[in-house]
């Protein structure tokens, strides 16, 4: 059972999707927090790969109101979490086709935040 939080609105109408990709994402408190109360925002972010690891880009997590100064920056780069195998994948797809990953949907599944990766 998964709970929709946020949805990227422009990426169905912008992109021609090939593949969808469910990858977990490493995030703090405040941030949980932040998310459940719905303050997220997926419409400008992108993936991509950086020193060997995958990470989301742009993506907006308002500050918690109650976090003082345990809030972190809402634009930080997040790292996401997949399977070595689907690493290696995405890797080959990105490099040698040029393929883009576009986050789709933020979703809780279970007591864990998933998101959704298309690549086109």
């Amino acid at each position: 059972m998964s709970k929709l939080i946020a949805k990227n609105p422009t990426a169905k109408h912008n992109y021609t999707i090939i593949d969808t990709l469910e990858t977990g994402i490493v995030l703090y408190g405040t941030e949980i927090k932040s998310i459940r109360n719905g303050k997220v925002n997926l419409k400008d972010s992108y993936a991509g790969i950086r020193n060997g690891e995958l990470f989301i880009y742009n993506m907006h997590i308002s500050p918690y109101e109650f976090g003082n100064i345990y809030n972190k920056d809402p634009l930080r780069d997040r790292k996401l979490l997949v399977n070595k195998h689907e690493f290696n994948k995405l890797v080959g797809l990105i490099k040698q086709k040029g393929y883009s990953l576009i986050p789709i949907s933020l979703y809780f599944k279970g007591n864990f935040v998933k998101l959704e990766l298309r690549y086109w």
